[in-house]
């Protein structure tokens, strides 16, 4: 009898644990949330160094920072989404990283898993951030305070497959 317990109470907390990361993942956090542990909060300006080791040297444009992985394959519908969206969007440009080949940026900007994409203003500030692949309808949303009404209205389908 213990036994069954034990087990419907390790079913029920992996069905809630999976459940939070499920409505987590992807998910585009405002600048309000802290970025990081290491000093740089968000809506603080990064480091410009930083930034031009990574390819993302600030100056007018926002700047969609994804880091990436070799063998990770929400990395790839990150890097379609944000390419679209980098596309379609004046202002707006998208840069690859790769996390393994940049550990000290890794580090300086707490990413914990890829992907993971970094929104920043043309200042190079950390506006928004989100972590595993990011819905179309969400980046949209968080380049609205930066560009204004410069930016496309989301059409139907644009988000990846599993994504709602």
């Amino acid at each position: 009898m213990t036994g069954a317990v034990v087990l419907a109470v390790a079913l029920l907390a992996a069905t809630v644990f999976g459940l939070v990361w499920r409505r987590r993942d992807g998910r585009v956090r405002p600048a309000a949330a802290p970025a990081t542990t290491h000093g740089t909060e968000t809506g603080d300006r990064v480091d410009p160094a930083v930034l031009a080791a990574l390819g993302a040297t600030p100056g007018g444009e926002v700047t969609l920072l994804q880091f990436s992985s070799a063998f990770c394959a929400p990395c790839r519908t990150a890097r379609v989404v944000l390419s679209e969206v980098a596309a379609q969007t004046p202002g707006v440009r998208h840069v690859e990283v790769d996390a393994e080949s940049h550990l000290d940026a890794v580090r300086a900007l707490d990413i914990l898993r890829t992907p993971t994409t970094l929104v920043l203003d043309g200042d190079g500030r950390i506006r928004a951030r989100a972590s595993g692949a990011p819905r179309k309808t969400e980046v949209l949303a968080a380049l609205v305070p930066l560009l204004g009404t410069d930016v496309p209205a989301p059409g139907t389908g644009d988000d990846p497959p599993g994504k709602v």
